[in-house]
């Protein structure tokens, strides 16, 4: 379904226009040249999009991956537009939950069209930011390019945080004394382990498109339908995604090293609880011995028929267990 859809002229909104056609022509006329057309599409059908992809004549392929979705971030030029792919992403304190959605990108020489899925980032406050600003909005379609980079990457930067102190609680449980025992701490680390996993396969995929776009790439090359005077602006948004990847490349490790650190808890904890174990069954052992040993029936056994035997044996048991109790406990294992 269509969104929204506006022509933009010198930095402002001026119409809402009621044919697709009449307003790329009408773009393309523009005098000034910096008229451009800009949609917004949300989980549209092959048939609702087909109306957008003839008029604005967009690569078969590239129509492809914005109707199925479950795409990585990408960057794809075409003869007639660029686009590009972009993963947005939510975090659920409570719940532990890393969310993705998709955003694709169409920009040409006067037109943008962008296509969502999922509930995360919507692009309205984008829209409204832009039309805000009209010095950036008279960049054209490259400012809205990089409007929605800029407000998705600085979202990652909000989520790498939040990830941060949700680790450093759940750090601090599993080297308490009570919570690192926990049957489901191992589950909650791996959990958490997860959603970062969500997180950096919708970030890491990302610094080559930024590369390229902010002239930092491979070769170096300019890439089509993006203004020269736009790099500076695409450098800055990917140094913030780099120093996102770092962090989500921290936040990983650190989990490695607390589940490793959780799992030998547990393996020390068990030792401990074995040699416990083995002090009590040490303990019972020197009574149950002598108990079977008496209660054999014999009549001609020693100090069977002695007036004191009963409390004398009584007494050694008692005197034994305490010597045992004792050597256990200085050595630690009780």
């Amino acid at each position: 379904m269509i969104v929204d859809c506006a022509i933009y002229r010198d930095g402002r909104r001026t119409e809402n226009p009621s044919d697709l056609s009449d307003a790329l022509d009408e773009c393309r006329a523009d005098d000034i040249g910096d008229a451009f057309v800009w949609i917004g599409l949300y989980e549209p059908t092959e048939t609702e999009f087909e109306q957008v992809t003839q008029e604005f004549g967009l690569h078969p392929l590239a129509v492809e991956d914005a109707l199925n979705a479950h795409q990585r971030p990408k960057l794809e030029v075409y003869d007639d537009s660029l686009f590009m792919v972009l993963k947005p992403v939510g975090y659920e304190p409570k719940a532990d939950i890393v969310s993705s959605g998709e955003i694709m990108v169409f920009i040409g020489d006067s037109f943008v069209v962008t296509v969502r899925h999922g509930e995360e980032a919507p692009l309205a406050a984008v829209r409204h930011r832009l039309e805000a600003e009209p010095e950036m909005l008279r960049h054209g379609p490259t400012a809205v390019l990089y409007t929605i980079a800029d407000a998705i990457v600085d979202h990652y930067v909000e989520v790498a945080d939040e990830l941060g102190t949700d680790l450093e609680e759940l750090e601090a449980e599993v080297f308490s004394p009570s919570g690192g025992g926990s049957r489901h701490t191992a589950s909650r680390i791996y959990t958490f382990k997860r959603q970062i996993l969500e997180f950096r396969r919708a970030t890491g995929p990302l610094a080559a498109p930024l590369g390229r776009l902010s002239g930092t790439g491979v070769f170096g090359a300019r890439v089509p339908f993006v203004h020269e005077k736009a790099e500076p602006f695409f450098r800055d948004v990917s140094d913030h995604l780099t120093r996102v990847n770092e962090s989500v490349e921290g936040l990983d490790r650190l989990v490695s090293d607390i589940l490793a650190a959780h799992l030998a808890q547990m393996s020390v904890r068990q030792n401990d609880d074995m040699r416990k174990i083995s002090a009590f069954a040490a303990m019972a052992a020197f009574p149950t011995m002598v108990a079977g040993i008496y209660g054999m029936n014999f009549k001609h056994m020693p100090e069977l028929r002695w007036l004191w035997s009963y409390p004398v044996l009584i007494a050694v048991m008692a005197v034994v267990e305490i010597l045992l109790y004792r050597m256990f406990k200085r050595r630690g294992w009780l």
